[in-house]
């Protein structure tokens, strides 16, 4: 295990599935160096295995894998569990990319992967799901918010869609609330992308599109408004 150079901690798990000998080397030396515990598979069944046989804070998947690709396993991770998900995509690889978003993915990076944005996307997965874990659970009226057959409970995180409970990742949930938070106010892709993934400079506006699209099946297609060429715009 490397040292810990901010950020990063021994007790934090990833599951780096990546079937390039050398990448899989040289993305799992790097996540050590910054203090990650990084379990690694060669290909997507054995990712599979792994994932069902430990707990793991994080997968880091690349799409093009063999036996089960990335989007698969992603779809099959998501069956079972709301974990942050990472996606490796070669350049150029858009159509992949937004498959491996709409099968569950919370955001991706562009391979030759910069170590440095991939930390820093690590980082912001990990303190999100933090933040989903750790608010506290009890509720207050002033904290519940009522739209038609929708309830979101913001401070004990909690969300039911005519009384049932909706499973919404960490990434989904940030989303749902930065909506809420504003009902009737159109919020652009840009200051989205600020806000909920933290990015600090232009990113792409399909992490957007395919996060809201999610969480349009999950708690109604009506509750969420286009405003074309702006954003999105949460309905009253």
């Amino acid at each position: 295990m490397g040292q810990n150079r901010g950020g990063g901690s021994a007790s934090v798990r990833v599951l780096l599935v990546e079937d390039d000998d050398a990448i899989r080397r040289s993305v799992g030396m790097a996540l050590e160096r910054y203090g990650y515990e990084v379990s690694a598979a060669p290909d997507g069944l054995t990712g599979l295995e792994m994932f069902r046989d430990g707990q793991h804070d994080l997968l880091l998947l690349d799409i093009m894998l063999p036996f089960l690709d990335g989007i698969g396993l992603c779809r099959r991770i998501r069956e079972t569990s709301q974990a942050p998900i990472l996606m490796m995509s070669a350049r150029g690889d858009a159509l992949d990319v937004v498959a491996g978003l709409e099968a569950g993915a919370d955001d991706y990076v562009i391979k030759p992967v910069d170590t440095t944005v991939l930390v820093a996307r690590i980082r912001t997965l990990l303190r999100r799901a933090t933040f989903s874990a750790t608010t506290p659970g009890t509720a207050d009226d002033d904290a519940v918010l009522t739209f038609r057959n929708l309830t979101v409970d913001t401070r004990g995180l909690e969300v039911r869609t005519d009384g049932h409970p909706v499973a919404l990742t960490p990434t989904e949930l940030r989303l749902l609330l930065e909506f809420v938070a504003a009902p009737g106010i159109v919020l652009e892709r840009q200051r989205l992308l600020r806000t909920v993934w933290d990015y600090g400079w232009e990113g792409d506006s399909r992490v957007v599109d395919l996060a809201v699209q999610r969480l349009r099946k999950k708690i109604g297609a009506d509750h969420i408004e286009t405003a074309r060429g702006f954003g999105y715009k949460f309905r009253r």
